[in-house]
């Protein structure tokens, strides 16, 4: 049987001999396609996304090329003119054929959103964990698409672990999770899961102390990276223990918080999004785009900026998709003005081209990110959570335009140097004025994303802003980064 492995080292397998593959950007194409889910990837997006910026000028038939041989090393007896059955064409580009149990993390992502009672879920999770064999997509890890995947996958991996000793607790095995809880806490501090389950566990085993003892450590480390007191859910497990009103872990909670947790937003509510564009084109395709997928739900759109205030302030929604350049009131004034409330949610500005110079005031104005109306499904979505955590996406391509047309006006609030900030930070900061994401900061410095995170933090403070896209400006104002310069860090 054809088989695939992505979590970890990427191969295909033929009846468990591993199949030759060719180069690193033939590899590459089939990756792509296998993150895409079997969904057909266009043949100009896997241009665009096999090099960034600067395709040859024979991409086309080079990818025709790699996808020749692909089919070769796949179906070696398949007759010359017999129709591909694995890496089929699908205009406007390819598909990847294969049942879930054929690629690791597809089987990976069903057994993670698997439901069933604590001894089900056990199994489910304890199999999903077993498939992992390493960092997913890391070959490829200098190319968005992947480390977006990457992230995503990881994601899921946790809450497969978040899920699995949920079940565990239920199952009155609180005394073998204990250690592998504190060193999940200890790894993902800002995740309330882990603390909760660290807690419930301890406190199951009569170390009443020693639970309350966690979640002092929690409420001090978010108070120091975040500002912001436990959840109310911690602080009702706090009060609940305090009181002694917990005789032993409650044989339902766990497995019913891991059961409902999304699969990559959060243990909680499904994102709430609003989408702002006059193209009823492009709002139709974001529907079917959040339809289709768990955790995410649209609760409204509009056609210009004054409908996408009104409708901003009747239902409140986490992230804002807002077309930067609409009739009546353009995205830009929409999202000052959406950005000016209390408690305002996420903008995240959706562009055609890129090259619209309102992209600079938007940044400055404090939107969460930029995303190309022609950017893949994987790409909206992960700037959409990236927003909602609090981070910020901007496409490559757009970062590219924009600061090549916008650098150098200098602005005179904005920081005059980066004196006093250490090696490790100016890295940090190369990297967020490219665009990157906390997540795929730490993949090329090799730091956990909680680090990073305490790093912008640190850059914040230190120059006086509040916001991460300001950092961007700032970076680029101050002559730090300049338009087309090869990022080299101190560091490595």
């Amino acid at each position: 049987m054809l088989t695939f492995t992505a979590l970890g080292p990427f191969q295909a397998w033929a009846d468990g001999v591993p199949l030759d593959l060719g180069g690193q950007r033939q590899r590459a194409v089939l990756a792509r396609l296998l993150v895409a889910g079997g969904r057909a990837v266009p043949v100009n997006t896997l241009i665009d996304e096999l090099w960034p910026g600067a395709p040859p000028a024979q991409a086309l038939s080079t990818i025709q090329g790699y996808v020749s041989r692909l089919r070769r090393a796949l179906e070696p007896d398949r007759a010359p003119r017999e129709e591909a059955r694995v890496l089929v064409s699908a205009p406007p580009g390819y598909a990847l054929r294969a049942g879930t149990e054929q690629v690791d993390a597809w089987r990976f992502e069903a057994l993670v959103k698997s439901d069933g009672d604590p001894g089900r879920v056990w199994a489910a999770m304890d199999t999903a964990l077993g498939l992992w064999r390493g960092p997913a997509l890391a070959e490829f890890g200098e190319l968005s698409w992947a480390a977006t995947e990457a992230g995503r996958l990881e994601e899921l991996r946790l809450i497969a672990v978040e899920r699995r000793a949920g079940a565990g607790l239920a199952l009155g095995r609180a005394t073998s999770l204990v250690a592998d809880l504190e060193a999940h806490a200890s790894a993902y501090p800002l995740r309330e899961e882990a603390w909760r389950l660290l807690a419930t566990a301890l406190y199951g085993l009569g170390r009443q102390g020693d639970a309350l003892a966690a979640l002092r450590r929690a409420r001090s480390v978010w108070r120091d990276e975040l500002g912001l007191d436990l959840s109310a859910g911690l602080q009702r497990l706090e009060a609940d223990m305090l009181a002694q009103r917990l005789e032993s872990p409650a044989p339902e909670e766990p497995s019913q918080v891991s059961v409902e947790a999304p699969a990559a937003v959060s243990d909680t509510a499904p994102l709430r999004v609003v989408v702002a564009d006059d193209q009823a084109l492009v709002r139709a395709g974001v529907r079917a785009m959040l339809d289709a997928e768990p955790g995410v739900t649209m609760v409204g759109e509009a056609t210009n900026g004054e409908e996408a205030i009104a409708l901003v302030a009747g239902t409140g929604p986490d992230v804002v998709l807002l077309d930067i350049q609409m009739p009546h009131l353009d995205g830009l004034a929409a999202a000052r003005r959406i950005l000016s409330e209390n408690r305002p949610p996420k903008v995240i500005m959706m562009t055609t081209f890129g090259s619209d110079e309102n992209l600079y005031a938007a940044l400055r104005a404090g939107v969460s990110g930029f995303i190309l109306k022609t950017s893949a499904p994987e790409q909206f979505l992960a700037a959409i959570r990236a927003a909602s955590a609090g981070d910020a996406l901007i496409d490559p391509t757009i970062t590219t335009r924009l600061i090549a047309g916008f650098a150098g006006r200098v602005d005179p609030d904005s920081p005059p140097a980066l004196a006093g900030l250490a090696d490790s930070q100016l890295d940090v900061l190369k990297l967020v004025a490219r665009g990157l994401t906390n997540r795929q900061i730490g993949q090329t410095l090799s730091l956990p994303e909680e680090e990073v995170g305490i790093v912008v933090k640190s850059l914040l403070e230190h120059l006086g802003l509040f916001d991460r896209a300001q950092l961007v400006m700032a970076a680029y104002e101050s002559g730090f980064v300049t338009p087309g310069e090869k990022t080299s860090f101190s560091s490595l």
